[in-house]
């Protein structure tokens, strides 16, 4: 029997972190979500013509790396956020297209852990998936969860106070602090995506595509 928890019902689906990937049925697109630091930062790197391999990603934020890397290989992985999410929806749109037949999406929320390892929600997660489920569903991918359905219709409410809910989370403060994934994303030669610019809707039209092990643009 199918889980009551899997969605599999649904095309579009939401779900956090990988206990939450690993609890929806399997979907033919994986679009992770991690929007303060591993999403953005990756979506912009690639923007600018760099090829990011996920072990490198992972030294930006561990859970989004995580569900990446927990996807089951014959997914087509995407990075999403607030800064990409109608590039996402037009990439799955795409994908769907050239499948020609109906193609189940999982959005998934990476989230933060706490010291103890516990998944924590982040708001900035909840709005960066939300973002990429309303943005699907402006082009009639609209079979939602009523978790994905949830997640856009927050979104859709709070779009016009994006930077501040976002600058005002705990992720933001505790980037404001110091954060070594900071440093290490300055090591690699690139400019940590500021959480202003996180925040950007559509700022970007680039959607990273993970393939062998290497993030590219998705074309």
């Amino acid at each position: 029997m199918p889980s009551p928890f899997d969605q599999s019902t649904y095309q579009v689906r939401f779900d956090w972190g990988t206990a939450g990937l690993a609890r929806l049925a399997p979907a033919d697109v994986v679009v992770v979500v991690d929007v303060l630091r591993f999403s953005s930062t990756v979506i912009d790197a690639v923007a600018s013509g760099h090829e990011v391999a996920l072990s490198e990603a992972a030294q930006w934020s561990s859970n989004g790396a995580a569900v990446v890397a927990a996807a089951a290989p014959e997914a087509t992985v995407l990075v999403g956020g607030i800064r990409n999410a109608s590039a996402v929806a037009s990439a799955v749109q795409k994908i769907q297209e050239r499948r020609q037949a109906r193609t189940s999406i999982a959005v998934i929320a990476a989230g933060e852990a706490d010291e103890a390892g516990t998944l924590r929600f982040a708001v900035e997660d909840q709005l960066g998936a939300g973002a990429i489920v309303l943005a699907l569903s402006d082009r009639g991918i609209d079979h939602t969860a009523p978790d994905a359905a949830v997640a856009a219709e927050g979104f859709r409410a709070l779009r016009g106070a994006l930077r501040h809910m976002i600058g005002a989370s705990g992720s933001a403060r505790e980037i404001a602090a110091g954060v070594a994934a900071t440093e290490r994303i300055e090591a690699s030669g690139l400019t940590p995506t500021s959480t202003p610019d996180a925040a950007a809707l559509d700022a970007l039209d680039t959607v990273p595509l993970l393939r062998e092990g290497i993030f590219t643009p998705f074309a």
